[in-house]
């Protein structure tokens, strides 16, 4: 699982991993056999594309590309039609439903009101992204199903050799709630795809906080590794497996310290605050001490600092008075801290 804010190249890593796993050749284009990979990101939704009926304005539908290897399967030979509309009124609505034409090139949506039911309409580009996502989430529900026979009885040799899927932000314009549900039903079924021994290797790839939280934590016990620039070179390290490590609470907490200091407010409890943060962010980075996230020459003197304010054994201490340079000590580490680690 790799967490980082968009615009940083996690789409254009999925392509290059691919390119790595299984450089472009024509005569692989054509061998469902050679198959290595199995990708989902921005790419994924150009198989598909809107007819609009410009002319009449009512026939409205999704285009799907049937030279797809992959969407072949899953309509013409396994017939899973249901299966991705179950999953995708999960993510979306019952009342939005998909109706796909025989040879599942193509697929109209319709609305079911307590009144009347609209025919053919335009939907909006999320519930576009999630019914997507709801074909290639039952994909890889088949896929897991068909590599958890032996290699001579499963039903297509189909993915005999693929080894790798790569995900890339399924959740776009998914409310909170769903985001959680794609992340406990991927989590699902890659637990499922490693009990069954598919020997399937899952890159995950996403620049949300919750989705990456609930996947971490439903796939606990997972090592962690930190890229860090060490002069010109990367250096790759190993982290033992953590507890619970949510970081949504800390964005409310930053909030609340740029405010204090843009209003000239700060007291002693926001060296709590500021630690706390500093906290939640190294749990986040796999660092072994908070601490870690002060990059500056007096770093041991800031911490005691720190600790020293966040640690009074007195209420009326915490909302005390601070001395200007007190003041400006918090505002120097917690400025440093935001354009270090790159905050936007």
């Amino acid at each position: 699982m790799l967490y980082a804010f968009n615009g940083t190249g996690k789409t254009r890593l999925s392509m290059a991993f691919k390119e790595l796993v299984q450089p472009k050749n024509i005569e692989d284009e054509t061998d469902d056999l050679s198959k290595k990979i199995i990708y989902f990101n921005a790419f994924t939704e150009d198989l598909f594309y809107w007819d609009n009926d410009l002319e009449f304005d009512r026939d409205r539908k999704l285009n799907i590309n049937s030279q797809s290897s992959f969407m072949n399967f899953i309509f013409s030979e396994e017939g899973r039609e249901k299966d991705i509309i179950d999953n995708f009124h999960r993510y979306t609505s019952s009342h939005l439903e998909p109706v796909f034409n025989p040879s599942g090139t193509e697929v109209a949506f319709n609305l079911l009101t307590d009144n009347e039911e609209l025919q053919h309409i335009k939907i909006s580009r999320g519930e576009e992204s999630n019914f997507i996502w709801s074909i290639f989430y039952t994909l890889i529900e088949a896929v897991v199903e068909v590599l958890a026979d032996e290699e001579g009885d499963r039903t297509t040799a189909m993915f005999d050799n693929l080894e790798y899927i790569f995900i890339d932000d399924p959740i776009s314009s998914l409310d909170d709630n769903h985001i959680i549900d794609v992340a406990l039903d991927l989590a699902f079924l890659i637990k499922k795809s490693n009990e069954e021994q598919t020997e399937l290797k899952f890159i995950l790839t996403t620049h949300h906080p919750l989705f990456y939280n609930v996947l971490f934590n439903e796939l606990g016990g997972a090592v962690k590794h930190t890229l860090s620039k060490v002069d010109q070179n990367y250096e790759l390290t190993t982290n033992p497996p953590e507890k619970d490590a949510p970081f949504a609470y800390h964005l409310v907490v930053k909030k609340e310290l740029q405010e204090a200091i843009s209003q000239g407010r700060v007291k002693k409890y926001h060296f709590n605050l500021l630690r706390n943060l500093l906290e939640k962010t190294s749990t986040f980075l796999g660092y072994t001490n908070w601490g870690e996230c002060i990059d500056s020459e007096e770093r041991q003197a800031y911490i005691r600092r720190i600790n020293l304010y966040s640690h009074s054994g007195h209420s009326e201490h915490e909302y005390g008075e601070l001395e200007p340079q007190e003041q400006k000590l918090l505002e120097y580490v917690f400025n440093q801290f935001i354009e270090d680690f790159k905050w936007k």
